[in-house]
């Protein structure tokens, strides 16, 4: 009953960490540590020593391993064309800079010995997914910058595990300079070969069994998550702490393959992801004990802040050479490096051997490391938002529309929001559609909404206006994931005998627009028997009673515009009350002196959302 109720406590937290961040919009890794220190090491409600026993160390390795996984499977090599030259220079110039520089700070300022100094310097080059996505989806940066942090969070926390289970094989052999040196490179070697091979076999297994159909669509999910960790597994044997390279290997080829789909993985695994990095977190940090902050006096202190604003800072300008980011972007990233899942791991590991074989200060390690994650995911986390906006490359969120359709209807729509100031973008699959949109200085593209090719600069929100009911359903099962399902809208079928809600379930289909009558042969009748969509600006002296009495109530309201130009839908799942000062878009029969806005050509609207500095 214990193991029950401290594993419901931890899931429990988890989640609610992830739900309040999301909440407050702050990085979720900064709820994660709080919630895990109120938990551990201040109230004492946790101790997952005792409740995992040791089991603890497998989950956490199994749990980093899903993780990498994850990461590469979502990296793309065509974004390598721009940032590929600092990618590799960070992983390679930038991890020896780093290294280098905090082994020399712990050895003369934190008194380690010169070998544990080398471990922990090699333990903390590493960044990692876990604490990098997070920021990256609350901070909207360029796509070169994003680009190299993501391809850098994931690629370094091999490399980084690699250096430190190198340096630890020299520490317990106790060899000399000579011996230890071909024995780094003789493991170095090793774990490449290892992880390339089994990373690689690992992929190939997959898409092929999947090309072949020799797993059901109900198996895939539980499959590939179960090749991943006899990947990691089978690697780790062969060469230790090889396995973190071959998960992600097997996840960038995966990822990039055209053979077969792997959207239902992908999903899968985005999920697990999330309450995985939410568990680990919280266990990992309340491990900790208050005995542990023993270490922690005035010398760790300047320890990390020599760490953030001068080791960091120096490896990503040498790394950033000749590249084609901006000074601001390498500012930025010069500034965003906290430490992760990965550090915590490897430390807690290689500290728990080093003090079973008496080695001295080995007890340092995992409290100096945690030390230094705390500290940078706080300092980091904070930093990012306001650091963006200083250096005027943090993006507005995405609050656009994509439209389905370029019909009448549609570009009426997409007038009156076009005129408002909201970015949409039209999509439609008949000439026709496309040519009138033009003609109306309407941003517009002729492709088929599934395709890949739809750049969706600023546009964070779908709206489903084809005649089709089932393309509408279609689309918002297929932006699902890219806007979340609070942000995908579609018109009510056209339904007669049943109600639409019936028609089509609450899993298949989006948020229903205006009114569960104002499906598209509604709206349609309605634009062709003289209706106009109508913007009107509400006061206290002229209120939506006022403009719906005026039109005998026969209007439709589509969007309403607050006072600070935010533009929302009027859904059918909403009861909308409309005050003075609001902006209203709506569906009327035009009376005499109504004038439909004119289709003609627009401004263009700045691309600012797909632009880098440089």
């Amino acid at each position: 009953m214990e193991l029950m109720v401290g594993v419901t406590i931890l899931i429990f937290l988890g989640v609610l960490a992830q739900w309040l961040a999301w909440r407050l919009q702050v990085p979720s890794i900064m709820l994660l540590l709080v919630f895990g220190l109120l938990a551990g090491p201040v109230g004492g409600i946790l101790d997952p020593d005792a409740l995992f026993g040791d089991m603890l160390p497998v989950f956490v390795s199994l749990g980093v391993a899903v993780i990498l996984f994850e990461g590469g499977i979502n990296l793309r090599l065509e974004e390598l064309k721009y940032t590929g030259d600092v990618v590799r220079n960070l992983i390679t110039i930038g991890v020896l800079v780093t290294w280098i520089s905090i082994g020399m700070l712990a050895f003369f300022l934190l008194d380690l010995p010169l070998m544990l100094s080398v471990l922990l310097g090699a333990i903390l080059v590493v960044s990692g997914p876990t604490v990098i996505g997070p920021l990256l989806r609350h901070v909207r940066l360029p796509h070169n910058t994003d680009a190299t942090l993501e391809w850098e969070s994931i690629l370094i926390d091999p490399v980084g595990a690699l250096l430190a289970v190198l340096v630890f094989e020299v520490i317990i052999t106790a060899s000399g300079p000579a011996a230890g040196t071909a024995l780094f490179l003789l493991g170095m070697v090793r774990i490449l070969l290892a992880g390339t091979v089994l990373g690689l076999a690992g992929a190939y297994v997959l898409i092929r069994m999947i090309r072949k159909f020799w797993i059901p669509d109900f198996l895939q999910n539980p499959f590939s998550l179960a090749l991943v960790i006899t990947v990691f597994t089978l690697s780790n044997l062969l060469a230790e702490e090889s396995g973190l390279l071959a998960v992600t290997i097997m996840g960038i080829v995966l990822g990039n393959q055209k053979s077969v789909a792997l959207r239902d993985i992908i999903e899968f695994k985005e999920d697990l992801r999330i309450l995985i990095i939410s568990l680990l977190f919280i266990i990992l940090t309340a491990r900790l004990k208050l005995s542990d902050l023993a270490v922690i006096d005035f010398r760790a202190v300047l320890f990390i802040v020599v760490l953030i604003v001068l080791c960091r800072p120096a490896a990503v300008m040498l790394s950033a050479i000749g590249s084609r980011l901006h000074i601001r972007e390498k500012i930025f990233v010069a500034f965003m490096a906290p430490r992760g899942i990965v550090a915590a791991a490897v430390s807690s590991i290689f500290a728990l051997r080093l003090v079973e074989s008496g080695y001295p200060m080995a007890d340092r390690l995992v409290p100096l490391t945690f030390f230094v994650i705390i500290v940078t995911v706080f300092f980091y986390s904070a930093l990012a938002s306001p650091l963006s906006r200083v250096l005027k490359i943090a993006e507005p969120k995405p609050s656009g529309f994509l439209i389905v359709g370029a019909h009448l209807l549609a570009r009426k729509i997409g007038i009156a929001l076009y005129d408002a100031g909201c970015r949409i973008m039209l999509v439609d699959n008949q000439r026709a559609n496309i040519k009138a949109a033009r003609m109306a200085g309407l941003p517009c593209i002729y492709s088929n909404v599934f395709t890949n090719n739809i750049r969706l600069c600023g546009i964070g929100r779908l709206l489903a206006l084809s005649p089709n009911d089932e393309l509408n359903a279609l689309a918002v099962l297929h932006y699902l994931k890219i806007f979340d399902h609070m942000e995908v809208y579609q018109l009510p079928a056209d339904v007669e005998e049943i109600d639409s809600e019936e028609a089509l379930p609450r899993h298949l289909r989006g948020r229903f627009l205006f009114d569960k009558q104002a499906g598209f042969s509604h709206l349609y009748g309605r634009m062709l028997g003289g209706g106009i969509i109508k913007t009107v600006k509400l006061t206290k002296n002229f209120t939506y009673e006022d403009f719906s009495d005026h039109y005998d109530g026969s209007d439709i309201p589509m969007f309403v515009i607050d006072a600070s130009g935010v533009v929302e839908p009027v859904t059918t799942d909403i009861s909308q009350n409309f005050s003075p000062g609001q902006t209203l878009i709506a569906l009327v029969t035009a009376r005499a002196g109504d004038v439909s806005p004119a289709t003609v050509s627009r401004p263009r609207q700045p691309d600012y959302e797909c632009q880098s500095p440089s």
